[in-house]
C-alpha cells in the first residue's frame, strides 16, 4: 500500500513541478497571455510540453526510488537485460495500435487524436524530434519502470491475496487502470488500458521489464509516424 501511495504522490508531485517549470518559463520568454493562456492552449508550444513531461518524470522518478529504497522492492533478474529476440516486441506494439485503432474505428471517435496533436502541433524540425525523442523512448522506458516495474509488481509480490494467480490478476487489472488514467484523455482509456494489460502481462510472462518497454516504445512510435505521414501529405 506505501509503494502506491507513493506512487500517487508522484504523480501529484510531477504535475505541480511540471506547472512550476512552466511558470518559471513563461516568466523567462515573456509568452502572451501568461500561464493562464499557456494553459488554455490547444497547441503550446514545445517547451511547454516538454517541461511538463520532465516535471511528471521526476515525480515517476521520486516515487520509483521510494519502492526500491523503503519498499522493500527488488529488482527482478536480468530485468534490463535486452535480447535479439526482443525485437519481436516491435511487432507486437505495432499489432497493439493496429487493434486499438481497429477497435474504436466504428465509434467515430474524432479526439483519438487529440493528445498527439497537443503535443506535436507546435513543432517543427529539431522541437519534433526532440519531442518525438522524448515520447517514443524515455516515457516508456520511465512509465514502464513505474507502472511495470513497481505498481504491478508492488501487488502481484505482496502476498496479501489467496494464491499467485489471483495476485497477479489484480496487479495486472490495477496497474493497466492506473496506466490509463495518469494519461488523463478519457477518449483513450479504453485503448490505455488495453495496452497496460498487455505491458503488464508481458511482466508476468518474461519476468523482464524490457519486452514491455520495446512494446510501448512501438505502440508510441506508430503514432509519430502516422503524424509524419499525415503531415507529408500535406
Amino acid at each position: 500500500m506505501a509503494i502506491l501511495v507513493a506512487a500517487f504522490v508522484g504523480f501529484l508531485s510531477g504535475q505541480i513541478l511540471a506547472a512550476v517549470l512552466d511558470m518559471v518559463v513563461v516568466q523567462l520568454t515573456h509568452y502572451p497571455g501568461g500561464f493562464n493562456h499557456l494553459a488554455q492552449a490547444s497547441s503550446p508550444p514545445w517547451w511547454a510540453n516538454a517541461t511538463g513531461l520532465v516535471g511528471l518524470w521526476i515525480g515517476f522518478g521520486g516515487a520509483i526510488y521510494f519502492a526500491y529504497a523503503y519498499g522493500n522492492l527488488t529488482s527482478l533478474p536480468n530485468q534490463w537485460r535486452p535480447r535479439w529476440s526482443d525485437l519481436s516486441y516491435v511487432v507486437l506494439g505495432v499489432a497493439c495500435q493496429i487493434a486499438v485503432d481497429l477497435a474504436y474505428r466504428p465509434f467515430n471517435v474524432k479526439s483519438l487524436n487529440k493528445p498527439v496533436k497537443h503535443i506535436f502541433d507546435s513543432t517543427h524540425g529539431a522541437t519534433f524530434v526532440l519531442l518525438g525523442i522524448m515520447t517514443v523512448f524515455v516515457a516508456p522506458l520511465i512509465e514502464e519502470w513505474l507502472f511495470r516495474g513497481v505498481i504491478f509488481r508492488s501487488i502481484a509480490e505482496s502476498g496479501r491475496f489467496s494464491s499467485q494467480r489471483v495476485a497477479s490478476v489484480v496487479g495486472v487489472v490495477t496497474s493497466a487502470v492506473l496506466f490509463a488514467l495518469a494519461h488523463g484523455e478519457p477518449a483513450q482509456f479504453a485503448g490505455l488500458a488495453f495496452l497496460g494489460v498487455v505491458l503488464a502481462l508481458l511482466v508476468v510472462r518474461t519476468r523482464r521489464l524490457v519486452p514491455s518497454i520495446v512494446t510501448h516504445m512501438s505502440f508510441n512510435g506508430v503514432a509519430i509516424a502516422v503524424l509524419i505521414a499525415q503531415r507529408a501529405g500535406h
